[in-house]
């Protein structure tokens, strides 16, 4: 089986280092490099939490940093989801090793340029690091097989605002530039992650397994979990998993191509995804959209994961 090449960009945060969990564990993608910006926290942090967490999955592929803030933007944070470190809850040790000395945008550049195989990306984070490498660098879009993100959503409404969804509202612009991009994208929004869930009994299974990876997959859901059981959830949305699945398993998942455009001038709808969902319309698709989820088996190779590292 050929394996796919995949870059992913990140901004840890629980669900994305369970986002790479997750992609180390399956032996259908091939990571190229992590690169990272900021968003959930602080560039520093979120730097520090991805090489802590890649570290403790006994990982130590290219990684580099991007950007620290927005293209045309101040950054939002989300501390009250993530915690001061951006990864509150396990208690990882620093790793012995840098990052590679040249930005997230020129490291990919160089990837994909070099790849014989069309690249996949799979942001988790505000679309920063690659709205800047298209701008930058636009010849690496016809050696891109696709851009599967987590962000958006058509009909679920927001959650960092009535309208937006967190992660295409701290950068509508640089969403705006990769959803214009023309390389094909799959978008796992609210509408499919807000399904993604992680109950209570498959915490507990995941728990149960003996290791350090299991143990802070338990220990970061635990800590994410807290914060949307205030707000009713039955279990913990596993937001940007959903990227990754959406690559290595994606008969997981119901999806409708739709025309999507971000807001970026909005007065009250800045970083909505707007989808055109119109029976009759003739606008050209240029997103393929999440909507369902086999929730089941989802969790099940989630905990099938865990246990590789077991």
């Amino acid at each position: 089986m050929q394996k796919i090449p995949v870059i992913i960009d990140c901004d840890p945060g629980h669900d994305d280092a369970i986002a790479l969990v997750l992609a180390f564990a399956t032996e259908k993608l091939d990571i190229k490099a992590v690169t990272v910006t900021g968003g959930n926290q602080t560039l520093a942090k979120t730097l520090r939490n991805a090489k802590k967490v890649l570290c403790c999955l006994g990982k130590q592929p290219p990684v580099a940093a991007g950007a620290d803030k927005p293209m045309f933007r101040d950054l939002e944070i989300a501390a009250e989801v993530h915690g001061e470190s951006g990864l509150d809850g396990p208690n990882l040790p620093d790793p012995p090793w840098e990052e590679l000395p040249m930005p997230a945008w020129e490291l990919s550049r160089d990837i994909i340029l070099q790849s014989r195989q069309p690249v996949t990306l799979i942001p988790t984070g505000p679309l920063t690091n690659i709205g800047i490498l298209f701008t930058a660098y636009p010849e690496v879009k016809r050696n891109i097989a696709r851009i599967s993100l987590m962000g958006g959503s058509v009909m679920a409404g927001g959650n960092w605002s009535a309208a937006a969804e967190f992660n295409i509202l701290v950068d509508p612009e640089a969403a705006d530039i990769v959803f214009r991009s023309g390389v094909p994208i799959t978008m796992s929004g609210l509408d499919v992650t807000h399904k993604a869930l992680i109950l209570p009994e498959e915490l507990e299974s995941i728990r149960a397994l003996q290791g350090p990876v299991p143990r802070m997959v338990a220990e970061l859901i635990d800590f994410y979990y807290k914060y949307h059981a205030a707000q009713g959830f039955p279990g913990a949305p596993m937001h940007d998993p959903c990227a990754v699945a959406a690559v290595a398993a994606p008969e997981l998942f119901t999806m409708r191509d739709m025309r999507v455009d971000i807001e970026t001038k909005g007065a009250h709808t800045t970083g909505m995804t707007l989808a055109d969902i119109r029976s009759w319309s003739d606008a050209k698709p240029n997103v393929s959209v999440c909507l369902d989820i086999d929730r089941p088996a989802f969790a099940r190779m989630l905990i099938s994961a865990c246990k590789n590292y077991h």
